[in-house]
């Protein structure tokens, strides 16, 4: 029988434990689920509620724009308020089954436009004293750097996902379906949803590029086991896995907010970017490096078991 959304509880929201982070369980998701309750007693879908957290950071962008402590302090709070909505559409996605694809594409589309409205504002915000070098050193920052953190760990996270609850409890999508649906949909009356498959095929392209041993790993499981992959096998890859979780958090908001918060509140905002170009990416490169080395470990051991078999 399915639970009514009121006598869902705070645990029925999470994707899971693995995946979450001190913040998100202490702070983020009970602020979200109070949220996605009162959502969803005015029955607000959670693609509104993604849109409005759009306009939320935007507005902390703004805030961060003016060499002001008081307004800084305003942009910090709009800020944790827009990811406290991005924590609130997916749990009421996931207490009132409105989950979509839209939805999907959407919500990693908000947290692109937050960090770049406040990549220009940071930019604009030290231009007078950094001239031209500063939109350079802002560029390599977040459209470099920041899109491959953020990519390779929302990826990351959904493998960890697919292995512990199976394709219907991940979001881990292929980029070859995705831009066969794009192709197969006709530009009347489609056209902004043929936007959004194409650009959602290739940024997760860009994190399959990112993880060739993986690729790999995965393509021969599917080969082999089809979607019924043994449970031994699954757990198996998920305690490899689990020790990375933390890296995936500290690359995607909180670690990555407080940063941001120090350096405006202190009108240093150019350490938010050495901190993003140093710290930032030494984790992505481990990271990566370590998740690559794991699935080329399972790898060979499946093709062990092929060729003896």
């Amino acid at each position: 029988m399915v639970k009514n959304i009121k006598q869902k509880s705070l645990n029925d929201t999470l994707k899971s434990m693995d995946t979450e982070e001190f913040i998100d369980i202490h702070f983020y998701r009970p602020v979200g689920y109070r949220w996605a309750l009162f959502f969803d007693s005015f029955n607000i879908h959670p693609n509104v509620v993604t849109i409005a957290s759009i306009f939320i950071g935007i507005a902390a962008a703004v805030c961060f724009y003016f060499p002001n402590f008081w307004l800084n302090v305003a942009g910090v709070f709009l800020l944790i308020w827009a990811n406290s909505y991005d924590s609130a559409d997916g749990q009421l996605a996931r207490m009132t089954g409105k989950k979509t694809q839209w939805g999907r594409i959407l919500d990693g589309f908000a947290g692109d436009i937050w960090f770049f409205s406040i990549y220009v504002a940071l930019c604009m915000r030290m231009f007078p004293v950094w001239g031209l070098w500063i939109w350079a050193l802002g560029a390599v920052s977040g459209l470099i750097f920041h899109s491959r953190q953020s990519s390779l760990a929302d990826y990351y996270r959904n493998v960890h996902l697919f292995f512990l609850k199976g394709k219907s409890g991940s979001e881990l999508d292929n980029s070859d379906q995705q831009y066969a649906i794009y192709l197969s949909l006709p530009w009347k009356h489609n056209f902004w949803w043929k936007i959004f498959l194409y650009s959602y095929s290739r940024y997760t392209r860009s994190q399959e590029n990112m993880s060739p041993s993986f690729q790999k790993f995965i393509h021969l499981l599917h080969h082999k086991y089809g979607e019924a992959i043994p449970k031994k096998l699954r757990d198996a890859f998920c305690e490899k896995s689990r020790p990375l979780m933390k890296y995936t958090n500290i690359l995607s908001f909180n670690t990555r907010s407080i940063a941001l918060f120090i350096s405006v509140l202190i009108d240093m905002p150019w350490l938010y970017f050495v901190f993003e170009l140093t710290i930032l990416n030494v984790l992505l490169f481990y990271m990566r490096y370590s998740h690559e080395t794991i699935s080329r470990t399972f790898y060979q051991q499946l093709m062990q078991q092929t060729d003896e078999k």
